[in-house]
């Protein structure tokens, strides 16, 4: 199962909705996709999609998946990670009115640099990242203060 959480932000995601649903139309996924999709709206009978998930349902869906595919939030890939799972990131772009600014592609960059995560930039192909996803033997994070406090610090430092 794929499970694809679009955070809270208020802003729509549907692109990458769009772009996971022409996967599915593909054939090049096959597997049931579950959505958290906060406030963007979307319809489609090829996946389950729900606005907002209770904690208890999210954590099962976490665990069960087998792919996590996330926006660009901290909060969402970080519990990707802390739940082992394979994690591919696109981030919510400003020029497409997603979020304010790309702090979300500088994120997604610095995590996907360090080896932690799989990113789907604009540029790349949905098919091709799952085809890598398969391979992929992330970095395993480690959950300690000190690990956050010195990747806000370098993300703070670079920008």
């Amino acid at each position: 199962m794929i499970f694809v959480t679009l955070g809270t932000q208020d802003k729509s995601f549907s692109r990458l909705l769009k772009i996971i649903e022409n996967s599915i139309n593909k054939g090049e996924i096959k597997e049931e996709v579950i959505i958290q999709a906060g406030y963007t709206k979307y319809e489609s009978d090829k996946m389950k999609i729900f606005d907002y998930i209770k904690m208890e349902d999210f954590e099962k869906y976490i665990s069960s998946c087998d792919i996590l595919i996330t926006h660009g939030g901290v909060g969402s890939i970080l519990t990707g990670l802390k739940h082992k799972k394979k994690v591919i990131a696109s981030a919510r772009l400003s020029k497409y009115k997603e979020h304010t600014n790309d702090h979300q592609k500088q994120i997604v960059d610095n995590f996907y640099e360090e080896g932690y995560i799989l990113k789907l930039d604009e540029k790349d192909k949905l098919k091709d990242v799952l085809k890598k996803i398969k391979k992929f033997k992330p970095k395993e994070w480690e959950f300690n203060n000190d690990n956050i406090v010195k990747k806000i610090n370098e993300f703070i430092s670079n920008n």
